[in-house]
C-alpha cells in the first residue's frame, strides 16, 4: 500500500488498570483508593511503514468503562480515512469528532466524549509524529506558524486570543529556537515531584522520599492537604524539616474544599511557605478561585488539571483567578486544544506547569511544554512540569530524568506507546494480572 492511498484500517480499544490503589500510590483528599488507569487507542493503518497512533485518556479505575466506550463511539469517523491527509491535518478530524452533533449534545467540549476526543486526536499526533521520524515537541517548534495556527479552534475564544493575535506569538517565538533547542537538549525542562507527598503515607515515608528528591535534584516538591487541617499542618512542618528553606513546597488540596475554607486553611498553612495551592476548590468555579487567589496571596494560586476546555481557561485569565496554568495532556481535546490554552496563556503571561503523573501523563506532556518553551514562551523560568516516578516501564520510551530535569525525548511520535506485554497483562478484567487476581479473591471467597 503506497503512502498516499493508505487508510485508517481500524480503532483499536483497551482498558487498562494499574492496582496502585493498594499502597495508597496516587491517594489524595478526594481520591483515596485511585487505581491509575488508561483508556487506550491505537489507530492501525495499511501504510507500508506499518506506523500506529497511540493515545489513551487517564482515569483511575471504574471510570474506564465508560471511558472505553466513549472512544469506540468515535470509531466510524476514522476507519478509512486517508493517512496522509489526516497526518498533514490533525485538526481536520479534531474539528469532525468535536462537530458531531448527537455526540456533542453529551457536552459540548467537556466531560467523557471530550477526553475520549483527546485520545483519539492525541493517538493522531503520535502517528503524525512517527511518520515525520521525529519527536512531537521538535515537530510542533519547527512547524510552520500558519500551519499551528490553522490547528486551532477560535470558537468561543477569539474575543480573548484571535489568530492574528496567536501568529504573532508564534512568529516572535521562533526567534533564539536554535539556541534554546540546544540548551533543552543539554539541560533538559525542569521538573518537580509529586511522590513525597501522597495523603497516605506514613512522615517517615514522606521525610524518606522527600530527602530523596532534593537528592535527585528536583528544586520543588508537592505535599496532598485537604482531609484534616492538624495532620495538614503536622506534615508540611515535616516536609519543610526535610528540605530546608530553599526547596519549594506545592500543596494541592484536589478540589476539597468551598471557598472560604480555602482562604482559611491555605493561611493556616502560610507558615511553612507553600509556593501555590492547587485546585482549591471546584475547577469550574472560576470566580470563586479569583476570590480564593485574592485572600491567599502571597500564596499562588494554580489549577487546570480538571478544567474542562479552553473555554474555561479563557475565563479563568480574563479575570485574573490563577497565577499558574496546569494544563493535562489527556483531559482537554488533545494536543491541538492544548496548543489554544499555551497560546492563550502566552497571551496574558502566565507560566504553564502542565499536571502529570498517572498513566503516561508524564510521557504527553513534557512534549507540549518543549514546544511551549522552543517556539511560544521562550522561557523555563517559574515553569515546571510534575513528576512522579510510576508506571513508566509499562512505556516503549518512558521519560527520562536527569538532576530534576525531563531530558528531551529524541523517539518519533508523543511517547505514548505501551509496551504489548503490558497491554496483555493489565487489560481489565481478562488481562493476566487481573484474570489471576480475580481467581485468587475467588479462592478466598
Amino acid at each position: 500500500m503506497t503512502s498516499t492511498s493508505a487508510r485508517i484500517t481500524a480503532v483499536d480499544t483497551y482498558d487498562i488498570r494499574f492496582p496502585t490503589s493498594r499502597e495508597l500510590d496516587g491517594s489524595d483528599a478526594m481520591n483515596p483508593d485511585p487505581d491509575y488507569s488508561a483508556a487506550y487507542v491505537v489507530l492501525r493503518t495499511d501504510a507500508a511503514d506499518g506506523h500506529e497512533g497511540h493515545g489513551f485518556t487517564f482515569t483511575i479505575g471504574r471510570g474506564n468503562d465508560v471511558q472505553v466506550a466513549a472512544i469506540g463511539a468515535l470509531r466510524p469517523h476514522l476507519v478509512g480515512r486517508s493517512v496522509e491527509e489526516l497526518c498533514g491535518d490533525p485538526g481536520s478530524v479534531n474539528r469532525d469528532l468535536i462537530g458531531d452533533s448527537q455526540l456533542r449534545w453529551l457536552g459540548p467540549e467537556k466531560g467523557v466524549m471530550h477526553m475520549a476526543i483527546g485520545a483519539v486526536v492525541n493517538a493522531v499526533w503520535d502517528l503524525a509524529a512517527k511518520r515525520a521520524g521525529q519527536p512531537l515537541w521538535r515537530l510542533l517548534a519547527h512547524a510552520d506558524p500558519e500551519w499551528l495556527v490553522s490547528q486551532v479552534d477560535f470558537r468561543y475564544i477569539a474575543d480573548a486570543l484571535t489568530p492574528e493575535d496567536a501568529l504573532h506569538l508564534l512568529r516572535e517565538g521562533r526567534t533564539g529556537l536554535a539556541e534554546r533547542e540546544a540548551d533543552l537538549l543539554e539541560r533538559g525542562y525542569p521538573g518537580y515531584t509529586t511522590s513525597p507527598g501522597w495523603l497516605g503515607y506514613s512522615d517517615e515515608k514522606l521525610t524518606l522520599l522527600a530527602k530523596q528528591a532534593v537528592a535527585d535534584g528536583f528544586t520543588q516538591i508537592k505535599l496532598k492537604v485537604g482531609a484534616d487541617l492538624a495532620d495538614d499542618v503536622r506534615r508540611m512542618r515535616t516536609a519543610r524539616a526535610a528540605v530546608g528553606d530553599s526547596i519549594r513546597i506545592a500543596i494541592d488540596a484536589n478540589q476539597r474544599w468551598n471557598v472560604g475554607e480555602a482562604v482559611e486553611w491555605t493561611n493556616a498553612l502560610a507558615e511553612f511557605d507553600p509556593y501555590w495551592i492547587e485546585e482549591p476548590t471546584s475547577p469550574d468555579d472560576i470566580l470563586g478561585h479569583a476570590a480564593i487567589r485574592r485572600g491567599v496571596a502571597p500564596v499562588k494560586v494554580a489549577t487546570g488539571e480538571h478544567v474542562q476546555n479552553r473555554i474555561v481557561f479563557k475565563q479563568l485569565l480574563q479575570v485574573g483567578a490563577l497565577d499558574v496554568l496546569q494544563i493535562d495532556a489527556a483531559r482537554v481535546g488533545g494536543v491541538n486544544e492544548n496548543l489554544a490554552i499555551l497560546l492563550l496563556a502566552a497571551k496574558f503571561g502566565v507560566p504553564v506547569c502542565p499536571h502529570a503523573g498517572g498513566v503516561g501523563l508524564c510521557e504527553l506532556v513534557q512534549h507540549l511544554s518543549m514546544f511551549d518553551y522552543l517556539a511560544l514562551s521562550g522561557t523555563t523560568e517559574n515553569r515546571v512540569i510534575e513528576f512522579v516516578d510510576h508506571l513508566h516501564e509499562h512505556f516503549t520510551a518512558p521519560v527520562v530524568m536527569r538532576d530534576g530535569h525531563y531530558t528531551a525525548p529524541l523517539t518519533p511520535g508523543f511517547s505514548a506507546t505501551m509496551h504489548p506485554a503490558s497491554l496483555a497483562e493489565y487489560r481489565y478484567p481478562d488481562g493476566t494480572f487481573w484474570a489471576a487476581d480475580l481467581a485468587g479473591r475467588e479462592q478466598e471467597a
